[in-house]
């Protein structure tokens, strides 16, 4: 008969044990670490300086970017930046770095912005403080090889409109973007 008053059983996916009813998720508590690794990781400041060092070539302003390798092993394009050394100024530090890593000798002249953020390492965490200048370059070529690191794998000049694409990081991107309207409102 075709009229059947039940409903057929349904086929497929077992119940799980208990029913189809939902179950509240049981807390997991992740083993502690026991010995040398349980203590809590040295927090250690660092303060970086570096930024855009621009060239106006043909009615276009450039700056002057390098590739480096990130700790995953893969190329990303960034601007020149490293440690400040003894006494210098984050000003000073941002010539020097900028020229080491690029090439390309340049004046400050202004202040982008501050970008601060935390990594860690295997025995420490790290809060990095990097301050960020735009600088308009006065001579040299550009050459990664006075990197004293070594880090700076290669080193290009790119329009400043275009860094937004070529730039590897969201928080150098909106300084490559500010920028653009400092450079924009100057010309």
């Amino acid at each position: 008969m075709s009229g059947a008053a039940h409903p057929s059983p349904q086929r497929g996916v077992p119940a799980p044990p208990g029913g189809h009813r939902l179950h509240a998720p049981r807390p997991v508590t992740p083993p502690r670490p026991s010995g040398p690794a349980a203590a809590p990781l040295p927090v250690v400041d660092e303060t970086s300086a570096g930024g855009l060092v621009v060239q106006l070539r043909d009615g276009v302003y450039h700056a002057a970017v390098i590739a480096r390798r990130n700790r995953g092993g893969r190329l990303e394009w960034c601007l020149p930046k490293g440690h400040l050394e003894g006494e210098e100024t984050p000003e000073e530090a941002a010539v020097r770095e900028i020229a080491e890593e690029t090439g390309i000798r340049g004046q400050v002249l202004r202040r982008l912005g501050v970008i601060d953020y935390w990594f860690s390492g295997d025995d420490r965490r790290v809060h990095k403080v990097v301050h960020h200048f735009l600088l308009g370059a006065v001579g040299g070529t550009l050459t990664v090889e006075g990197d004293p690191d070594g880090e700076a794998e290669d080193a290009a000049w790119v329009p400043v409109s275009m860094l937004p694409d070529r730039l590897a990081y969201p928080n150098e991107r909106r300084l490559a973007e500010a920028a653009l309207v400092v450079l924009v409102g100057e010309a």
